[in-house]
């Protein structure tokens, strides 16, 4: 079977920029070495094996775990016989205590009904409407950015707070009303705090037994309880007088099931606004962040991106997302190198194959992210930044079951559109108006997977107007 690469054009002969990461490892580990590597970055427990070979079965510390890295074998499991797997206990042991029983975590029904009503609001057409509300919140940053001019600045929080200022203007109309930037520390202390696996959740301890990380992330969720009643009650207010928007939570709100007529209870409803405010923001706010990272490094991509965000704005100064395939491409790039849901894991219900393999009942079939994105089969040059991957023809010669920064099947990322969309945006609102330099002095910028996978030391970068 060809690379994808094989089947795209030649780019111009330069050195491309390869983002330092985890050097996957040749020899296998012991339990305590596991948890430990485990529980610091999981992303430094890939075998060599995993990046070279389409499936890698053995017995662990999680009991059978098979992970797949062929198109085909993943397409079986998301799609084609999703019915015989559901999210596994692990998933569910370190999620559903900060975020309830939203779409994220339910399973079966719960997640069907959830699923089914809040579709509606990430429609192509819903998303392309808010085009102007994205447009908005991108010229704000930019404004911003530009103040800092001759000074450094905290990328991290930067995306945190302009993807926030985008939930406000756009699903949560009117709303959070709380400091978004105590909000968004908020959003980052609970998934540090939850993000380190903890053995007692590896070895199926009871959720009465207290773990260290959910202590540390109930200040978070007290935080995010706060917030959340605040939403809730101000807009059941605002319906009552029959002036509510119709955004995410007005709908999460009045939903009622198209098949069955039922309503979402006030658990659910909560679940999800934590579920959006605390997952949603956080994907597109780590694209961004790796997406700068990489093009400060690359100047031939940041010049090229630059022109075309130069001549794409409208006579207002706003974006629209179809006018820039290649900043659309420098996101995507980033999503493969740095995919924020690193690891998408299922638990089989019955016994099933992958291929010549047999996949018992009660084991784990892993696809990860990070692993199949830089897989040596599927791609040429695999941990370089190469956004010319998705344009044109290269784009179209990539297996659909080889990119999954937004998972597959019935439980694709229901927002994938609409983060794709945003971070488009907001990318060239920020590189019309900036230039964004990697001090010297900045410790080594490499990934660590807390939930999402972010950079370890975060990114502080010089801000230069253009």
């Amino acid at each position: 079977m060809p690379t994808i690469a094989e089947t795209a054009p030649e780019t111009a002969p330069r050195t491309r920029f390869r983002p330092a990461v985890p050097r996957p490892r040749r020899t296998p580990m012991g339990l305590i070495d596991f948890l430990r590597a485990a529980r610091a970055n999981p992303l430094t427990t890939w075998m060599e094996e995993h990046f070279t070979l389409p499936l890698v079965a053995g017995d662990g510390v999680l009991g059978r775990v098979t992970v797949v890295s062929e198109p085909g074998l993943i397409r079986h499991v998301l799609v084609e016989n999703a019915g015989a797997y559901r999210k596994d206990d692990l998933q569910r042991r370190v999620l559903a205590p900060g975020l309830g029983e939203g779409l994220l975590t339910a399973e079966g029904d719960d997640w069907r009904l959830q699923r089914r009503t809040l579709a509606p609001l990430f429609s192509a057409r819903t998303v392309r409407g808010f085009e102007a509300a994205m447009n908005a919140a991108g010229a704000r940053l930019a404004r911003r950015l530009v103040r800092r001019v001759g000074s450094q600045v905290d990328v991290a929080q930067e995306m945190a707070r302009v993807t926030l200022d985008v939930l406000e203007r756009t699903i949560f109309t009117h709303g959070p009303q709380n400091d978004p930037d105590a909000l968004a520390r908020a959003i980052t202390r609970f998934l540090e705090s939850v993000g380190p696996i903890d053995p007692l959740d590896v070895f199926g301890v009871p959720a009465f037994v207290p773990r260290i990380g959910r202590l540390r992330a109930r200040p978070a969720l007290r935080y995010f309880a706060e917030v959340v009643d605040g939403l809730i009650e101000h807009r059941r207010a605002v319906m009552a007088r029959g002036e509510a928007p119709e955004d995410l939570l007005t709908l999460l709100l009045a939903a009622q099931d198209p098949e069955t007529g039922q309503g979402l209870d006030d658990l659910t409803v909560k679940a999800n606004i934590v579920t959006f405010i605390a997952a949603g923001h956080e994907t597109t706010a780590n694209a961004l962040t790796w997406a700068l990272y990489c093009l400060s490094q690359d100047g031939a991509s940041l010049a090229r991106l630059e022109e075309e965000v130069d001549a794409a704005a409208d006579p207002e100064g706003n974006f629209a997302a179809e006018r820039l395939p290649f900043a659309k491409a420098v996101i995507e790039e980033a999503l493969r190198l740095f995919p924020p849901a690193a690891i998408i894991s299922r638990q089989a219900l019955k016994e099933d194959r992958l291929g010549r393999v047999k996949i018992p009942r009660g084991s784990l079939v892993m696809v990860s992210p990070y692993v199949l994105h830089r897989h040596r089969a599927l791609w040429e040059d695999p941990d370089a930044f190469v956004p010319e991957r998705f344009l044109g023809e290269a784009r179209a010669a990539i297996p659909r079951f080889a990119y999954l920064p937004f998972g597959a099947g019935p439980r694709v990322c229901i927002g994938q559109s609409f983060s794709l969309q945003e971070a488009v945006i907001v990318l060239a609102h920020m590189v019309r108006a900036v230039r964004l330099a990697l001090p010297a002095d900045h410790p080594p910028v490499t990934p660590v997977q807390r939930v999402t996978v972010r950079p370890g030391e975060g990114l502080r970068m010089a801000a230069v107007r253009r």
